[in-house]
């Protein structure tokens, strides 16, 4: 079984900073990508930013040039970094991967429990 869990979401000014942590843990050969999603009040899930096992990013319009996605793949954990927070970043934040758990077994689709960020002044 494997498992994500998130933290470092909270109550942030607007303009401030957060740094999200999302840890894998489990019967892990590979774990590729590793993905952020949000969801905010009444609004569907959106995906805000993904990283490859190699580097390689990906970042939703809304978030680009104030967020950076990395990755340490010794930890197996993903990061999130938020700066320049708006109130329209408000949501619960989901960490999500696609995890194989042996060289011989599919890859499975997996999500944290999320962490709630709040821009508000």
């Amino acid at each position: 079984q494997v498992q994500l869990v998130e933290s470092g979401g909270g109550l942030v000014q607007p303009g401030g900073s957060l740094r999200l942590s999302c840890a894998a843990s489990g019967s892990i050969f590979s774990i590729n990508p590793m993905r952020w999603y949000r969801q905010a009040p009444g609004k569907e899930r959106e995906l805000v930013a993904s990283i490859t096992g190699g580097g390689s990013t990906n970042y939703a319009d809304s978030v680009k040039g104030r967020f950076t996605i990395s990755r340490d793949n010794a930890k197996k954990t993903v990061y999130l970094q938020m700066n320049s927070l708006k109130p329209e970043d408000t949501a619960v934040y989901y960490c999500n991967a696609d995890v194989q758990a042996t060289m011989l077994t599919i890859w499975m689709n997996y999500w944290g429990q999320g962490t709630q960020v709040t821009v508000s002044s």
